[in-house]
């Protein structure tokens, strides 16, 4: 197995996760489990590979990918009622998530040649368009976009930190564990001590 397939293999079990426990929150049955668990877990790999015209797409290439989605959701189903706190599990869930498609995402950039730009585009995308499309479904606010949260910004400072070493290091492994870093480092940090941007507010129009 290589490393973009571990990376794209772990990132499908914990984004899996996370779309199985919001599930748990919307009390859908085990079917409804299952389809937001695999939205979650493919949807930011299917984006990143149409646009790098990947073909075939990943988990079409390796239908397993599906499988590890379903017994993750068929793990929370059972196991869900034994969070006392399921939104803090999954915004912890989703960030570890997040820690390991942006590498996924940006690996799979890098091996196939493409410039800077479009190394940290593919690995932010990769890490978020997931979760976006999940909370879509559901009706919910979508976490990428929570006011200030450094989700987004997290995703690309990743991707962008792997992109500017990669060309220093033989191989990507170096980069990728860069990348996994500073994603995850700045998704916590806003989780645990509210690292946050600076929000537009709006002023009223001067008389």
């Amino acid at each position: 197995m290589t490393l973009i397939a571990f990376l794209d293999y772990t990132s499908v079990f914990i984004f899996a996760l996370t779309g199985a426990l919001v599930a748990s929150r919307q009390q859908l049955d085990l079917v409804g489990f299952a389809f937001v668990a695999c939205l979650t877990a493919v949807g930011g790999g299917t984006v990143r590979d149409v646009l790098l015209d990947r073909n075939p797409i990943f988990w079409i290439a390796q239908p397993a990918y599906i499988g590890v989605a379903c017994a993750a959701a068929l793990l929370v189903f059972v196991t869900a009622h034994l969070f006392e706190s399921r939104l803090k599990a999954l915004i912890w869930l989703d960030s570890f998530a997040l820690a390991v498609a942006v590498p996924a995402g940006t690996g799979a950039a890098i091996a196939m040649g493409q410039p800077m730009p479009v190394v940290v585009l593919m690995g932010t995308i990769t890490g978020c368009m997931g979760g976006l499309l999940r909370d879509v479904v559901l009706d919910d606010v979508p976490l990428v976009l929570r006011q200030g949260e450094l989700y987004v910004t997290a995703a690309f400072a990743g991707s962008a930190a792997a992109a500017f070493a990669q060309p220093h290091f033989a191989g990507v492994l170096v980069p990728l564990m860069i990348c996994a870093g500073v994603t995850w480092a700045l998704r916590a940090g806003s989780l645990a001590f509210g690292w946050r941007l600076p929000v537009y507010k709006s002023r009223p129009p001067r008389s």
